[in-house]
């Protein structure tokens, strides 16, 4: 039996002495920072670590973690769908995103995939411990915001931020629209982030129907 494995076994959701916490994030370095502070902090034990998705759901099933910390941003398969499946596997699972990521698309795909929280790296290390210890007692840290009430659509939007409409109009996922224009997935999501909040719109198909109206799409024109 290994040393992980053992320890593993050791802590239990029923132990008294710790809260079981596994690590998701492509960076060794900050999942070695977090082991640190989490090691400092009475009351967690890091039972796992993985650096990709496919690798955190294969620890998940090894390990049950009571709470896992989990990147937006992964090789193989980013946060979000590793968020999905994870839960599509286990709906118990109780999953807090600790991530650089602040676009709004980010936070609400995350939430609305089942999240209990959505942190950003800069929290204070007091912040986090307290935050894992909520989530762990059940609680949810971040709900939707309430769509906000109509305002005056406003614009143009940039020749960049055009061009991703004209995608998204296409029916081009994300990663199909990064790959077309040489931009990064991230990037392309920043965009429409932007475009959704230029044009007042609730989702992308919103986001074309207003892009219609105001003439910043062009229907095609019949032969």
């Amino acid at each position: 039996m290994t040393s992980e494995t053992a320890t593993a076994r050791m802590w239990n959701t029923k132990n008294p002495l710790g809260i079981r916490v596994m690590l998701v994030d492509d960076h060794p370095v900050m999942r070695v920072g977090l082991a640190n502070v989490l090691s400092l902090n009475h009351g967690f034990a890091v039972v796992a670590q993985a650096d990709d998705g496919p690798s955190a759901i294969e620890l998940w099933r090894q390990h049950r973690p009571d709470v896992c910390l989990l990147d937006v941003s992964l090789d193989r398969m980013d946060g979000i769908e590793t968020l999905r499946r994870l839960r599509a596997e286990f709906p118990d699972a109780r999953v807090l995103m600790l991530t650089s990521s602040k676009a709004t698309e980010d936070r609400e795909l995350a939430l609305q995939s089942g999240a209990c929280g959505y942190l950003l790296k800069t929290v204070r290390h007091d912040e986090l411990a307290t935050a894992i210890r909520r989530v762990h007692g059940g609680e949810a840290l971040a709900e939707l915001p309430p769509k906000p009430a109509a305002a005056p659509r406003r614009g143009p939007l940039t020749p960049r931020e055009t061009e991703v409409l004209g995608f998204i109009k296409q029916g081009f996922s994300n990663d199909e629209i990064a790959q077309l224009m040489g931009i990064s997935e991230r990037t392309v999501r920043a965009h429409i982030t932007s475009i959704l909040a230029s044009l007042q719109a609730a989702d992308r198909a919103q986001a074309v129907a207003i892009g219609f109206e105001l003439g910043i799409l062009k229907l095609p024109v019949r032969s």
